[in-house]
């Protein structure tokens, strides 16, 4: 299944204040992450971006739940870049009082 209106795809500010970010608690290991297997950092971040939207609007998404705060929706891509490429995994949100999908979370699978 497609991601819900994945064409309008909100990745908010998850990438500087939590995946790519070196300061956060538990975001700075998916930054070192990022960084090693692509080469992306926030200097960067486009690249992460472009790829997640691409992704949201094109790609195959799996229902992961459903809960009080909205549906859950888990999508894989592959990303690749000059220093490397990985399978991805993104998690998004479609909250109960919208219906565009945010980016939750992303990070490197394999």
């Amino acid at each position: 299944m497609q991601l819900p209106n994945g064409y309008r795809a909100v990745l908010g500010d998850k990438l500087e204040r939590y995946c790519l970010n070196y300061e956060h608690q538990k975001g700075k290991h998916k930054a070192l992450l990022f960084e090693k297997r692509f080469g992306i950092t926030i200097a960067n971040k486009e690249i992460l971006e472009q790829a997640l939207l691409e992704a949201a609007s094109e790609g195959e998404a799996e229902l992961y739940k459903i809960d009080q705060y909205g549906t859950h929706y888990d999508l894989a891509f592959s990303l690749y870049t000059d220093v490397g490429e990985s399978l991805l995994l993104s998690c998004w949100i479609i909250k109960i009082t919208e219906d565009s999908p945010r980016l939750t979370n992303t990070y490197p699978i394999d």
